[in-house]
C-alpha cells in the first residue's frame, strides 16, 4: 500500500472543488428559481396568499392533483412489480418487444399520449365504446386523469425494480419453499425485505412524475373547474390572464405539499431499512443452504 504522501490523485476532482460544483449546478437549476418563486409570492400579504391558495377552485384541483397522482402511482407499484417480475423470470415469446415497450413513454410526447389515449378512451373510441357500454366513462373525467398517469409513471416502477430482481436468485425461492414456506411466506419474509426499498423508491418517482404532468393529462381531462382540472392547468390560466402572484402562490403551496409528501415517504423509506436491519430479517441474497426460517423445525 502506497504512503499517504505517495498516493495518485484521484480521477474525479476533490471534495471541495467537487461540492462546489455540486452547490453552483444546483443553485443555478434549483435553488435560484425556487427562491425566485417563493420571493414573488411573498410580496402579498398573508390574508391575500390565503385567499388566492384556498379558493374553491383552487382546493378542487389539488384534490384532482394529488388524488389522482397517488393512485396512479399505487396502481404502479403493484402491476410495475409484477410487470418488472415476468419481465425477469420468464421467458416468453416477444419478450424483447415488451420490455421495449415499457420504455415507450419515456420516448413518446406527452401531448402525443394525451390525444391518442383521449381517441381511444372516448365515448366512440376503439375501446371507449365498449366501456360506454358498460356506463363507464374514461375521456373527461377524472379517471382519464388517472389513466394518463398511469401510462406516463409505469416505467419509473418497472425500471427501478428491475434491476433488483434481477439480483435475486431464483434458487433462493427454492431453498424457502424447501424449508416449508409457503408462497405468500417467500415473498414476505424472503424477497420483499430485498425488494422494498427499491419499490417505495419506485413509487415515489411515479408519484412525483404524477404531480407535475401536463401534456398528456389536458387532452383526457376534459379540464372542467372543480371537477376535473389540474393545478398545473390552473397555474397556466392565472398565467395567461397575467396573474404572476396567483400562479406563483398555487405554484409555492404544489412545492410545499410536495416536499412534505416526498420528505414522509423519505422517513417511511428510513424506519423500513431500519425496522429491517434492527429485525435480523435477511435479504435474499443471505439466505444460505441450510438456512432456516423463522417458525420453521
Amino acid at each position: 500500500m502506497l504512503p499517504a504522501a505517495a498516493k495518485p490523485d484521484g480521477v474525479l476532482p476533490g471534495f471541495r472543488l467537487g461540492l462546489g460544483y455540486t452547490l453552483t449546478y444546483l443553485s443555478l437549476l434549483v435553488l435560484i428559481p425556487l427562491g425566485g418563486m417563493i420571493l414573488t409570492s411573498g410580496k402579498l400579504s398573508w390574508a391575500d396568499f390565503w385567499s388566492i391558495a384556498t379558493t374553491d377552485r383552487a382546493l378542487a384541483s389539488y384534490r384532482v392533483t394529488f388524488g389522482a397522482s397517488f393512485l396512479a402511482a399505487a396502481i404502479n407499484a403493484v402491476f410495475g412489480l409484477i410487470v418488472a417480475w415476468v419481465l425477469v423470470r420468464y421467458p416468453f415469446p416477444g419478450k424483447r418487444f415488451v420490455d421495449a415497450l415499457v420504455d415507450l413513454p419515456f420516448a413518446l410526447p406527452t401531448a402525443v399520449a394525451g390525444i391518442t389515449l383521449a381517441t381511444l378512451y372516448a365515448p366512440t373510441g376503439w375501446v371507449g365504446q365498449y366501456l360506454d357500454q358498460m356506463g363507464v366513462k374514461v375521456a373527461f373525467t377524472p379517471l382519464g386523469i388517472v389513466v394518463a398517469l398511469v401510462f406516463v409513471t409505469l416505467p419509473f416502477v418497472v425500471r427501478t425494480v428491475q434491476p433488483v430482481i434481477e439480483d435475486i436468485e431464483a434458487e433462493v425461492e427454492e431453498a424457502a419453499a424447501s424449508l416449508g414456506a409457503t408462497r405468500l411466506q417467500t415473498f414476505v419474509r424472503v424477497l420483499l425485505p430485498g425488494i422494498f426499498p427499491a419499490w417505495l423508491t419506485g413509487f415515489t418517482l411515479a408519484f412525483s412524475r404524477a404531480i407535475g404532468e401536463f401534456g398528456s393529462v389536458i387532452f383526457i381531462a376534459g379540464n372542467m373547474p372543480l371537477i376535473s382540472e389540474i393545478t398545473p392547468l390552473l397555474i397556466i390560466s392565472k398565467l395567461e390572464q397575467y396573474d404572476l402572484a396567483g400562479a406563483t402562490t398555487l405554484a409555492v403551496v404544489m412545492l410545499v405539499i410536495s416536499f412534505v409528501m416526498l420528505l414522509l415517504i423519505n422517513f417511511l423509506q428510513w424506519w423500513a431499512a431500519n425496522r429491517h436491519h434492527a429485525s435480523g430479517e435477511l435479504p435474499p441474497e443471505a439466505l444460505a443452504p441450510g438456512a432456516r426460517l423463522e417458525g420453521q423445525p
